[in-house]
């Protein structure tokens, strides 16, 4: 029983952050860095645990979605299937110390030469399609592992060849990661991969501090109790992601708006076109959950740091903290 999303204290930055992935998991996954015990995987796993469920495929492993079927996995194309399940969204951790068989998947090669079968046994990125793949620690990450990873992320498919066999099926989730900046960086690559990005710290206030503690140890008492307790407010987070995804694709960007994305992105000499693209979608996520029809330069506003921050070119002179440098940005270019 995770411990409610609802009931987190604080950390506001990083469930806007969850919320506007769980409504366009397109915008490319979420990055969460800071100090160990501040609430990193608790928010993770309880918003996993509040979403709605899925509609897929009767027996199908991989949870292919019933629409479209050109979306679908080998085995629901060949088997046609007509029937539908629910399914709870998935939320898989992939550990630091996992072999590539176990994130891929395996191909047992007796029993296709012996039985001429194509037998496989899904990994991690199988179970994570349509859901979420966490990584604790993210940046200390095996090199195979990432660039195994950037592949998948790219093309929303899993290939697993071995001595002339191959097996191919949908893996497209949402990438969550979390980790302690004092243990190394992400390669760039990697970190572009996330298109989101929020910093956390353990909380300074008195009573935040009180407050996470009191509901805390009541969790650790009674975990369906205060599950319970909480249903309501969860219930009411989930109505918020439903509306949101319900009304994203009618949302509409005014043209200043997007005027306003690139100016800001010019201005901070982000690299390629990736920031202005996710600072849009993140915006247009944003307002569905605030129920609007369209995006404004608040929006922008309100999501620039978490879009923004792992984007920019490290300059000397600068200063080193993202969050001076974007909000000095936005005054200069969004007044």
């Amino acid at each position: 029983m995770p411990f409610p999303f609802s009931a987190i204290v604080g950390q506001d930055r990083l469930k806007h952050a969850l919320l506007c992935a769980a409504v366009d998991p397109s915008l490319g996954g979420v990055l969460v860095m800071g100090d160990r015990g501040a609430g990193k995987s608790t928010a993770i796993r309880g918003l996993a645990a509040l979403l709605p469920e899925l509609e897929a495929n009767a027996d199908c492993r991989f949870g292919c979605a019933p629409a479209p079927v050109s979306a679908w996995c080998e085995e629901c194309r060949e088997r046609k299937p007509t029937e539908t399940v629910s399914r709870q969204v998935p939320m898989v951790d992939l550990p630091l110390g996992a072999g590539e068989e176990r994130v891929t998947g395996a191909l047992d090669l007796e029993r296709a030469l012996g039985h001429g079968e194509k037998a496989f046994e899904p990994g991690l990125l199988a179970r994570a399609h349509r859901g979420f793949l966490y990584i604790d620690e993210v940046n200390l990450l095996e090199d195979h592992l990432v660039d195994l990873l950037l592949d998948v992320a790219a093309s929303g498919e899993n290939v697993v060849e071995r001595d002339g066999l191959s097996v191919r099926h949908p893996a497209r989730f949402v990438l969550v990661g979390s980790g302690n900046p004092e243990e190394g960086e992400l390669r760039p690559q990697f970190l572009d991969r996330f298109g989101i990005s929020v910093a956390i710290s353990t909380p300074t206030d008195l009573a935040d501090r009180i407050e996470i503690v009191k509901r805390r140890d009541a969790y650790d008492r009674d975990p369906d109790g205060f599950a319970k307790a909480w249903r309501r407010k969860d219930l009411a987070v989930r109505r918020r992601i439903v509306n949101g995804r319900e009304a994203l694709a009618d949302i509409t960007i005014p043209d200043e708006v997007l005027e306003a994305a690139a100016r800001l992105c010019l201005a901070l000499g982000t690299d390629g076109l990736r920031g202005e693209l996710v600072l849009m979608r993140t915006a247009r996520a944003s307002a569905a959950l605030a129920g609007k029809g369209e995006v404004t330069v608040s929006d922008l506003k309100g999501i620039a740091l978490m879009a923004l921050s792992h984007r920019m070119r490290r300059d000397p002179l600068e200063s080193g903290d993202p969050q001076a440098r974007i909000e000095r940005a936005m005054a200069e270019t969004l007044a």
